[in-house]
């Protein structure tokens, strides 16, 4: 190909390349996802070394003339999982595009799937498994682009599949500072959002930063007996949920002062879409104001994650000392991380309940990220993205959080990033039954092979 074909032959003739190519592509996904690379301490990390491995395998064979498999080291002495980066030198003249995913996984869970969460299953065009969207998908669509364009590519290209960005990438600051040179890049590709739904591609322009935090509540020094002290004393959970409730209004909204509303989306969620995407129950009603995309993309959230608490199975006639919580919330673009983790300690600690002590510990942070929405490199995308789809993009928030993006963008101020992906609302990532949509995931791959071809003319 070359770029004084008609734009539409260019197309088409990618378009075959890819539908040729998608059925080794998909098979390759299978293989990916029958590892097990949960990155969780709690599972075998010996695993994450045949994960990287196999990654490292799949680039060479795509043409990277430079693959390795790199950790970094943290000034606490920690070591980083495997990462794997493969890369192939810019042409003269021609931009570098750095293309992430990550190949660590969530752990299965203990209930709810259908099948076997590391054995792949084709079903009613999905194919379901463990990191089958998030984010084996997102390697095998970088994968898909360079087989698809071969040494038609025309940029420098940098693979960098990390292997812990299911919990928090921990080292990820210490791997770009350790890495930098052979990470620096024009453009950046982060392939781990979403679509707008089947059929209709989105690019991702915002998502909502993290903070967490564990709070516990105590009132006594040790458990006493429910029946000679219960009454005058409540117990520690009774206490507990008295404050986690305190984090919502009546209708819902959080009602933690002095954090950041961004404004209404242009586009909506449709509610039954969202209520069988969620899988709400029947009868349950949705909580807050505003439009749902803004209630999912521009506003504070927190849901309580975890509680330790005494099993009911095992729980004896005694009031409960103590009790803790992990408490999640994500800010809206534009929020201040540091004075959001303010605000929520101090609304906790001022709402004890019945005097009890509270104790609040510092958890994760993640920066928000709101993308310029007409750079060269977005154009491109939305270009590239209309092409492949038939059907212009949507410009999408993101509920979740992709800390790490704000630390490319401190490691590379000059790079233009887009955040795109393969999952679509029904791939339930990180729930039971993940998936990804073969069609979309076919489209993705040629949608990034015309944006590369874009960022090389």
């Amino acid at each position: 190909m070359t770029t004084a074909q008609n734009p539409a032959a260019v197309v088409d003739q990618l378009r075959d390349r890819v539908s040729a190519l998608f059925p080794a592509l998909q098979s390759d996904l299978e293989s990916l996802v029958r590892i097990p690379s949960v990155s969780n301490s709690e599972f075998d990390q010996s695993v994450m070394d045949t994960s990287a491995a196999a990654v490292a395998e799949l680039f060479r064979g795509a043409g990277m003339p430079d693959v390795q498999v790199l950790r970094s080291s943290g000034p606490d002495g920690a070591t980083s999982r495997p990462a794997v980066v493969a890369r192939r030198p810019a042409p003269a003249g021609a931009p570098t595009v750095l293309l992430y995913a990550h190949h660590d996984v969530q752990p299965p869970g203990t209930s709810g799937w259908t099948s076997d969460p590391f054995e792949p299953r084709e079903a009613d065009g999905r194919l379901y498994g463990r990191g089958a969207a998030d984010d084996k998908a997102g390697i095998v669509a970088h994968l898909g682009a360079l087989r698809a364009l071969g040494d038609d590519l025309g940029v420098g290209v940098t693979i960098f599949s990390e292997g812990e960005e299911e919990i928090g990438s921990p080292c990820f600051v210490d791997f770009l500072d350790q890495y930098r040179d052979l990470l620096r890049a024009d453009v950046i590709v982060v392939a781990d959002s979403a679509n707008w739904k089947v059929g209709v591609p989105g690019l991702t322009t915002s998502l909502r930063g993290l903070v967490d935090c564990t709070v516990e509540v105590a009132a006594l020094e040790s458990p006493v007996h429910s029946g000679m002290f219960g009454g005058p004393v409540l117990d520690a959970y009774t206490l507990l949920a008295r404050l986690v409730a305190t984090l919502h209004d009546e209708n819902g909204d959080v009602a933690v002062e002095g954090l950041v509303v961004g404004p209404e989306p242009e586009v909506d969620y449709d509610e039954s879409s969202f209520r069988t995407d969620a899988g709400m129950l029947p009868g349950t009603h949705l909580a807050g104001t505003g439009s749902i995309a803004g209630r999912l993309w521009a506003r504070p959230t927190i849901a309580v994650l975890g509680i330790d608490a005494t099993p009911a199975d095992s729980a004896s006639n005694t009031i409960a000392p103590s009790a803790r919580a992990k408490v999640s919330m994500r800010i809206a673009p534009g929020q201040d991380p540091a004075a959001a983790a303010t605000a929520l300690t101090a609304h906790l600690e001022a709402n004890a309940p019945f005097g009890a002590r509270v104790t609040v510990s510092d958890g994760e942070t993640g920066q928000a990220f709101r993308a310029p929405q007409d750079s060269d490199a977005m154009r491109a995308a939305r270009a590239a993205f209309a092409a492949a789809w038939g059907t212009e993009p949507v410009d999408i928030g993101l509920g979740g959080s992709i800390p790490f993006i704000a630390d490319l963008l401190v490691a590379f101020p000059e790079a233009a990033i887009l955040v795109t992906g393969v999952e679509d609302p029904a791939s339930l990532a990180h729930g039971p039954n993940e998936s990804v949509h073969l069609g979309e995931l076919e489209k993705v791959v040629l949608a990034e092979a015309l944006l590369l071809r874009a960022l090389g003319e």
